[in-house]
């Protein structure tokens, strides 16, 4: 959904397949307005990834993906210049090893910079990368600009994009870094939120199984010493075997010691660890109920 904003200018206002809550609307936009990238931070799950899908949908813009790995480097976003090629080239006489341009590779930062239209580019998980990852795009993300050292050129951003980056805080960035973008925190959906973005992905669904589903989520998320909390996508899937395996809503609110692992946990639980929890809570409740 886009919305008008005072000035004129465009505002983003969630899509029909994207619950975004007041306060993620307001910091794309302010993102928007201060033409600084929007940094994205929250636990696996809470939809930071799909935010830019969902944002450049709604405001009709391209969107270029740049997924980081451990293995990332920086200067793969920019352009990689690659040498093994051209020496092979000119090992077999090719005449286009006389233009070094052929040998340079474009990297997502080139290619966003090089559109012309409205352009949401995406930087996944940057936290997968090493510490100076970030630090190595401070310039080219500041002005919009690089230099390809192999040709003499500079690339400048055509039209400068929107810039959403996503981190799963698995290590502190530089505060450099963070001194130049738009900070938003996606909290854990409650209850009620959670219960819209069920609908948008199973409409009509029975309301008393949504609830009861809910109901052992949220308790199963807050037993002390999981591993791994399960996160929007579990719940979705463990909903639709819920829904496909036709399991009543009772079925999850039953109070037998050998129900204490919720039905299909296999879809909730990730660890063998959090399985032995909660095998180790049943075994309890039973002597308890002894």
């Amino acid at each position: 959904m886009v919305m008008d904003g005072k000035d004129g200018a465009i505002r983003f206002g969630g899509t029909e397949d994207y619950i975004a809550t007041e306060d993620l609307m307001v910091a794309v936009n302010a993102a928007i307005t201060l033409q600084r990238p929007l940094l994205v931070k929250g636990e696996p799950g809470t939809g930071k990834t799909v935010l830019a899908h969902e944002v450049a949908k709604a405001l009709g813009h391209d969107l270029i993906e740049w997924h980081v790995k451990s293995t990332t480097k920086a200067q793969q976003g920019l352009y990689e210049y690659d040498a093994v090629s051209r020496l092979r080239d000119s090992q077999l006489g090719d005449p286009k090893v006389q233009d070094i341009a052929n040998y340079i590779r474009r990297g997502k930062l080139w290619e966003a910079f090089a559109v012309e239209t409205p352009t949401v580019l995406l930087i996944d998980e940057i936290d997968k990368a090493d510490i100076e990852f970030p630090n190595d795009l401070l310039l080219e993300l500041d002005r919009m600009e690089f230099f390809v050292y192999e040709t003499g050129e500079v690339v400048k951003a055509a039209r400068r994009p929107l810039v959403i980056i996503t981190s799963n805080n698995e290590k502190e960035l530089p505060d450099a870094f963070l001194r130049r973008c738009f900070f938003h925190y996606i909290r854990f959906p409650d209850a009620d939120t959670m219960a819209r973005i069920v609908e948008v992905h199973f409409p009509g669904v029975k309301q008393a199984l949504v609830r009861e589903a809910l109901a052992s989520f949220y308790e199963l998320r807050d037993v002390p010493g999981l591993k791994k909390k399960p996160g929007t996508s579990e719940l979705l899937d463990w909903l639709k075997l819920l829904m496909v395996e036709d399991i009543p809503p009772e079925a999850l609110r039953a109070k037998d010691s050998k129900s204490a692992i919720p039905p299909l946990y296999g879809a909730l639980l990730k660890s063998e660890q959090d399985v032995q929890l909660f095998e180790r809570l049943a075994f309890l409740a039973r002597r308890e109920g002894r």
